[in-house]
């Protein structure tokens, strides 16, 4: 039986949100083995977000019907989205990992065997499990209810109560770590100058507006006709966070085209590996020696005339052995150099703006953003501290 499909405008929105939502899980996954280990679990959570909301989406628009070996594919991952939350919180505040993380894993494993009863179950009875769950006003294909069973213990009808529960146990936890580490600096977390307890406790409140309407959308709606809800508010989350990452990205701040394929850009370099050391060696003199970094004309161009070498041997220098870009080269002196100034007693009489120009920042807020980004703490917060 045809199905009129419900392409709107929250239609579009979710489609748009799942879009972001792989991407960024893509690149938190990618750039979490070569930086923070903790974005892992944020890049987890951000594939369990899309993977629900895909779910969401075909159910809400009605290609569910064309795809039904798909139906409540995404059920199991309802139980392991408060686990990788918690684990990006516990390793953000550096905590080490446990021996016994493995038993947070335990309700995700079973619920994911028990959902196979229901996946292997006719097309005709799932095609009617989305009729009776979504409302619409079709008729039931003819089953034998008798020979299926796809909820031997009868715990299927609770997936809801069940997800709402263990949620709200990982979000008391969760917000009592960050008390604790709040008043462990002698700080509250709504009053804190800590920027990895500010960007927790933010991701946190998020987290918690999207169990509370989780509980209020499965209050007033039966089933999962309310979903679509929480899938709008999910995707202005991922909108919100692409604008948030591009803001604070430094490619702008590069000569860069759209044009430019990445995985091309150095195919037919002829630089070798004793090649690159020897750049690596001058780059490391020219900044340690003479502080090179400290200059408000640093350039990669000016950077290569300065130690005689072409400005595409140098970017492949940087980037392959040193896997970073240049840009990011410079911040790490610069933020190196601040630090070893701010900890100093003649530092400690400074400004941050006279910090800032004698590391080679021509803004304090410049100087803030790489500060932080690579240290969790704002300038001010690090000379208190240190």
């Amino acid at each position: 039986m045809s199905v009129d499909l419900r392409l709107d405008i929250p239609a579009f929105i979710i489609f748009v949100g799942i879009v972001l939502g792989f991407l960024l899980s893509y690149f938190f996954i990618q750039k979490s083995f070569k930086y923070n280990k903790s974005n892992l679990f944020m890049g987890l959570l951000l594939l369990t977000f899309s993977l629900n909301m895909l779910e969401g989406w075909l159910n809400y628009t009605g290609l569910i019907f064309k795809c039904l070996h798909l139906t409540n594919f995404s059920e199991p991952t309802n139980f392991i989205i408060a686990p990788l939350l918690y684990f990006f919180v516990s390793r953000q505040l550096g905590e080490q990992r446990s021996n016994k993380e493995w038993l947070h894993y335990i309700p995700f494993l079973f619920w994911l065997f028990y959902c196979v009863f229901f996946f292997i179950q006719s097309e005709a009875f799932k095609y009617n499990s989305n009729i009776f769950s979504l409302d619409f006003d079709l008729k039931p294909l003819a089953v034998d209810y008798s020979k299926e069973n796809d909820n031997p213990l009868g715990i299927r009808n609770y997936v809801n109560e069940l997800t709402i529960f263990q949620i709200g146990i990982y979000s008391f936890i969760i917000i009592r770590k960050l008390v604790l580490k709040g008043k462990s600096l002698g700080e509250s977390i709504f009053n804190t100058t800590n920027h990895t307890l500010r960007s927790l406790r933010s991701s946190t409140l998020h987290f918690t507006l999207l169990f509370l309407l989780l509980i209020v959308v499965k209050a007033t709606f039966k089933d999962d006709i309310g979903d679509y809800i929480l899938y709008v508010y999910l995707s202005f989350i991922l909108l919100f966070n692409v604008i948030v990452i591009m803001n604070s990205s430094n490619y702008f701040q590069q000569s860069s085209s759209f044009l430019e394929f990445p995985s091309l850009k150095y195919q037919k370099s002829s630089l070798t590996k004793s090649d690159q050391k020897v750049i690596v060696e001058k780059i490391q003199r020219i900044m340690k020696e003479e502080k090179y970094f400290t200059s408000n004309l640093a350039s990669l161009s000016n950077l290569a005339f300065n130690i005689n070498e072409s400005s595409h041997h140098v970017s492949q220098t940087i980037n392959d052995d040193l896997n970073m870009t240049f840009f990011e080269l410079l911040a790490f002196y610069r933020v190196e150099e601040a630090k070893r100034i701010l900890s100093s007693s003649e530092g400690k009489k400074l400004t941050i703006e006279e910090v800032a120009e004698q590391v080679g920042y021509n803004s304090k807020s410049a100087f803030n953003t790489a500060f932080k980004k690579l240290t969790s703490q704002t300038p001010s917060a690090y000379r208190k501290n240190s």
